[in-house]
């Protein structure tokens, strides 16, 4: 399963809040099967097989222009683990373990 880091700016609006193309992105992103997502304060985190993940940002991009902006910028980090299910609970959740950890261990 991959997991991606998306965020998606809208240029040349005409207010520099950004909350509206957000809430549009989360409406859109509620309709995408196969994947799974959670907002954080600066991007959303997208989880699911990579070709879905691929085509989510494809929809998430062109679905900017839609909602009103005339230039969009999209940004992309991709985990992509293939010898083992990760998702970003399980890496959190790595890390939460390693830090109740001694640091002798």
């Amino acid at each position: 399963m991959a997991i991606a880091e998306v965020t998606i700016i809208p240029i040349g609006t005409a207010s520099t809040s950004l909350s509206h193309y957000v809430a549009h992105m989360q409406r859109v992103l509620a309709q995408q099967p196969g994947i799974s997502y959670e907002l954080t304060s600066m991007s959303t985190i997208i989880e699911g097989p990579l070709e879905q993940v691929l085509e989510v940002i494809r929809v998430l991009h062109e679905s900017t222009f839609a909602a009103g902006a005339a230039r969009v910028s999209t940004s992309i980090k991709i985990d992509d683990r293939r010898d083992r299910e990760a998702s970003s609970r399980q890496k959190l959740q790595s890390v939460q373990a390693k830090l109740s950890q001694s640091l002798d261990d």
